[in-house]
């Protein structure tokens, strides 16, 4: 009876234990979600206001008390923009820019990538880094001598001009070195042996088995280039090659020192500026977060 008697204090000691910690589990979801939304919240929060504001009137977006939904929806904000700016050609030169940094840091990176993952040649640690070393180094170090050298080779106001400063990109080097880190050899011996030269494994084997990092770094790369300002703004001096972020400022100086302002349009042209970017997030952030998590698990 004594054995029996301990017993079952010991299992009702252990199903209280396995209680207390079913309880602590879901306390700790129900924070993590709570902790979840609100920094959700918080980062979302600046990209509502700015929809919001692009459909309100000045007056209602100077209000002392803020209004969070538009009391009349003013859509010709929109339609304002491109009078005031020429957004349309802003918007070509932004993506022209783009597609030309974002080819060549595909094919550069690709390319160095290999070199430096598969490639045996001597140095080559050393000169890997001096890539990484290159990541330490902003434009706004070296564009001096980059506006002296471009000016003197009349690159100034050309798409040229925008985009060989950013052709190259050791972030994308790095990257695509430890994607292709994480394939393993006997693939490459196995092209190889039937007849495959270099270009063949990287565009046929390593490519498509690192698809999801490349689309990761592609992705990043478009983001970086079409949200770019300091290069585009010294680079290009007249309306011909400027771009959207540009564009904006010179939308917000069209007002300037006027009785009245147009933020309202400002909000509008950012929607515009910013919608690509989130478009492209939504329809590929599945790639993203698996292209991530490959290279930080290699």
């Amino acid at each position: 009876m004594m054995y029996d008697s301990t017993t079952a204090v010991e299992n009702e000691k252990a199903l209280l234990l396995n209680q207390r910690a079913v309880s602590r589990r879901k306390t700790m979801k129900v924070l993590q979600f709570i902790l979840a939304v609100g920094i959700t919240l918080v980062m979302l929060f600046p990209i509502y206001w700015m929809v919001i504001s692009s459909v309100k009137s000045q007056e209602e977006i100077l209000l002392t008390v803020p209004t969070f939904w538009p009391r009349e929806w003013h859509f010709e904000n929109y339609r304002n923009v491109f009078q005031k700016a020429n957004f349309s050609k802003y918007y070509l030169n932004t993506i022209v820019m783009t597609f030309g940094i974002v080819m060549s840091q595909v094919v550069t990176g690709v390319l160095a990538g290999y070199g430096f993952a598969k490639g045996k040649f001597k140095g080559r640690n050393l000169l890997f880094v001096l890539v990484l070393g290159a990541l330490m180094i902003p434009l706004q170090v070296t564009f001096i001598p980059l506006y002296v050298m471009f000016a003197h080779w009349k690159l100034t106001d050309t798409f040229l001009g925008l985009i060989l400063p950013e052709a190259v990109s050791p972030y994308y080097i790095f990257m695509m070195r430890q994607a292709f880190l994480s394939v393993d050899d006997s693939y490459i011996e196995a092209a190889k042996m039937d007849g495959m030269g270099r270009l063949g494994i990287i565009s046929r084997v390593l490519v498509p088995m690192c698809k999801s990092t490349l689309i990761t770094i592609t992705l990043v790369t478009f983001t970086s280039g079409w949200n770019s300002y300091f290069w585009p703004k010294i680079i290009a001096k007249n309306e011909v090659r400027r771009v959207l972020t540009v564009g904006l400022v010179q939308l917000r100086n069209t007002f300037a020192g006027q009785d009245t302002m147009n933020n309202h349009e400002i909000m509008a042209g950012a929607v515009m500026a910013v919608l690509p970017v989130i478009v492209l997030f939504f329809i590929f952030q599945k790639y993203m977060l698996t292209g991530y998590e490959k290279t930080a698990m290699k």
